[in-house]
């Protein structure tokens, strides 16, 4: 009886455990980080990066969600090659001495069932600074074009803002606007 009791124990545990603590691959057909920037006080630039992969661990019981992406700097896309290849420059990102932009989560505290607050280290032409998520939207469930009805999909909304010369990136300050507003649209699938 009490080989029983314990077996029974270890499989709730065991479960409970699996329940606890969700993996995720992020999805880089369906993640596009994007940012805007004021340019020459004119106008908001608008542009992205077309490359991202990382992992999602959601453990809304425990405390071992964690956030870890990997930009292609190279990707960044603004619809105009001349302005893309000197983003790519030295001037901004030197993507090729610093090809990643990163950012790796220190801190998950979700408040409710649907957002959270993300604290983190962005990581942008070399240089490694505090950054805060905010994300507006956790929406989770089988993807609906699954045939077998088996993949289990999870978006997230998240945005942040920064100032790109804490990043030691300061070419054409102030005319090309400091601040930039970025929005991270994620999707991860789950493991």
């Amino acid at each position: 009886m009490r080989k029983v009791v314990l077996a029974v124990a270890l499989t709730t545990l065991s479960c409970t455990a699996f329940a606890a603590a969700e993996n995720y691959t992020i999805d880089p057909d369906h993640t596009f980080p994007h940012f805007t920037i004021n340019h020459l006080g004119f106008s908001t630039m608008h542009g992205r990066f077309n490359t991202t992969k990382g992992k999602i661990v959601m453990d809304r019981t425990g405390n071992t969600s964690s956030v870890d992406i990997t930009i292609d700097a190279a990707s960044v896309d603004t619809g105009f090659k001349k302005r893309d290849d000197h983003l790519r420059s030295p001037d901004f990102l030197n993507v090729a001495e610093f090809p990643e932009i990163t950012y790796k989560s220190t801190k998950i505290t979700f408040n409710g069932p649907s957002k959270a607050t993300v604290d983190g280290t962005m990581t942008i032409a070399g240089v490694s600074k505090p950054v805060k998520l905010d994300v507006q939207s956790i929406n989770c469930g089988i993807h609906p074009m699954d045939p077998k009805k088996q993949k289990f999909v999870c978006g997230f909304d998240a945005t942040t803002k920064i100032k790109r010369s804490d990043f030691g990136v300061k070419f054409a300050l102030p005319a090309v606007g400091d601040d930039m507003a970025i929005a991270l649209e994620v999707e991860g699938v789950r493991n």
